[in-house]
């Protein structure tokens, strides 16, 4: 409010909501192109209008048919009409979504697909928005996949060419966009199953899978014994340089980050006492956040951290290789654990064996007491994972992964997630350096763009935007930024319909619609 206070805007409401009219004042209109949106409006200004003139701003582009509707019923009174192509949120720097976590079900769910066309249409439209507020006309690609019983897992396939025609619609519509050489890599949730359900110990991911945090809001108590809120994004600056490092750095290097941002910041003597007191607010949120992680930490999580790490990776501390996975997998089942952090040991084992035999599901199935919600390991077959295998031989089948030995890690977060390995590969691409594997790019149209020389690359710099279909973790957030870091020429962006925790994408994983469990 404070910011468009400054614009000189003093009230802001809803537009759905009965409001009392104020016919001397001139109204800006933020809003969806939709059928709802539009009859709100005109409703605004049929009768007798409500305010002295409109602006209307639509988040995405507007048919022709709302668009004549609005004109016909009260186009005298609009000043402005303008699409400003933002339907999507910036979460933060190098991350987006599209705001719709029931687009995980509407296209995975069994019980829900109807809704899928409709869904895969929404995001392609979002996702054009943007490339336009980026000014990118980037060339598609999508990562194939393949469902255990050899049939095709086509979503991201379809997404790619919705995205690819809308594209190509928006710039033969703006005449004034500037066309560049970027790259759109879009990708289906099941591509990698095992980062999205570890135990994370980088700080972001870590908060959020261990601690209550709702809308981005953590709550805690002072020392004085009152509640206190603190919103964990980028106006906290503490939070941005703390978010990606390992938990083990973080407590170390809160006090000095502190010091650190305060000698950055040249402020009038009248102003600096009221920064150092934002600075020790958000150190005193960062201790009692860690220490929060640390004390879930050390009581049940660095039990399962190890077991998760080899099952994961496939090998141990020393780098043997896990001969036998459910040996590695049994202490955790037979220790107290909660009833999510064991299904989420089960599915780190069946993924690492790619699939068990229907009689071993069965057992670990009733040794985690979840027979009346089996949805849970089950329908991960709906994303393209194999669960049941046909062979009482298991066969550890491991896509290649980038060769990281000599990178230093902490012996429980040994695991790299995939997507950075598409990321690095992608940004090699793009460049000219690698040839794509067959299986990880496809085109969704044979329509080809100029390559940008190396000259225009060493002068703009290389931009890379992933898309994940069904949800993206904090863990694969962070991978946007270490790339970026690592290559400097070549910016990492991604996205996702929305962000998941590891129990939130088991929730949805097993959600059941209540006409379902009536059945």
């Amino acid at each position: 409010m404070s910011d468009l206070m400054k614009e000189g805007i003093t009230i802001v409401e809803d537009l759905y909501k009965s409001r009392e009219p104020v016919p001397e004042m001139k109204a800006i209109y933020f809003m969806t192109p939709t059928a709802k949106c539009v009859d709100a409006f005109i409703c605004d200004f049929k009768l007798k209008p409500k305010y002295k003139a409109a602006y209307v701003y639509f988040t995405d582009y507007c048919s022709d048919e709302l668009f004549n509707k609005m004109k016909q019923s009260c186009a005298k009174y609009i000043r402005i009409c303008k699409e400003i192509n933002i339907s999507f949120l910036p979460q933060e720097s190098q991350v987006f979504t599209c705001d719709n976590p029931g687009a995980f079900r509407s296209i995975y769910s069994p019980h829900c697909r109807q809704d899928k066309g409709k869904t895969l249409e929404t995001l392609a439209a979002q996702i054009v928005t943007l490339c336009a507020t980026l000014d990118e006309y980037p060339g598609i690609r999508y990562k194939k996949e393949t469902v255990f019983d050899d049939t095709t897992l086509d979503n991201a396939k379809q997404l790619a060419a919705l995205v690819d025609s809308k594209l190509a619609q928006h710039y033969e519509m703006d005449d004034n966009g500037k066309k560049k050489v970027r790259q759109l890599l879009i990708v289906e949730r099941g591509f990698d199953p095992v980062t999205p359900i570890l135990h994370e110990l980088t700080y972001q991911a870590m908060a959020y899978d261990l601690v209550q945090i709702k809308n981005d809001t953590y709550k805690y108590k002072s020392k004085d014994g009152s509640e206190k809120e603190a919103l964990l994004n980028e106006n906290d600056e503490l939070w941005v340089k703390l978010r990606h490092m390992h938990i083990a750095e973080v407590s170390e290097q809160i006090p000095k980050l502190v010091k650190e941002i305060s000698a950055t910041k040249k402020q009038p003597d009248s102003k600096i006492l009221k920064y150092w007191f934002i600075y020790q607010q958000q150190k005193t949120v960062h201790l009692n956040l860690t220490e929060d992680c640390m004390g879930h930490f050390q009581k049940n999580v660095e039990k399962l951290c190890k077991a998760e790490q080899d099952l994961a990776v496939g090998s141990d501390v020393e780098g043997q290789k896990v001969k036998d996975p459910m040996r590695t997998l049994l202490p955790v089942l037979l220790h107290p654990h909660n009833t999510y952090d064991k299904i989420r040991a089960v599915l780190l084992y069946i993924f690492s064996i790619n699939g068990t035999t229907e009689e071993n599901l069965n057992k670990l199935i009733q040794h985690v007491k979840i027979e009346e919600d089996r949805e849970f390991i089950l329908n991960w077959k709906e994303l393209g994972v194999p669960i049941i295998s046909s062979s009482s031989l298991f066969s550890q089948r491991r896509s290649t992964r980038r060769d990281r030995s000599q990178e230093e890690t902490y012996n429980l977060s040994r695991w790299t997630p995939v997507i950075k390995d598409i990321m690095e590969v992608s940004k090699d691409v793009h460049k000219g350096h690698v040839d794509p594997p067959v299986s990880l790019l496809h085109a969704p149209s044979a329509r080809q763009k100029h390559k940008a020389s190396s000259q225009d690359e060493r002068r703009s710099g290389s931009r890379l935007i992933v898309f994940v279909l069904g949800g993206i973790s904090y863990s694969e957030m962070r991978c946007a930024y270490q790339v970026t870091q690592s290559v400097k020429s070549c910016e990492v962006i991604v996205g996702s319909s929305h962000i998941v925790t590891p129990v939130e994408l088991l929730d949805d994983i097993q959600h059941r619609p209540v006409s379902f469990l009536k059945d």
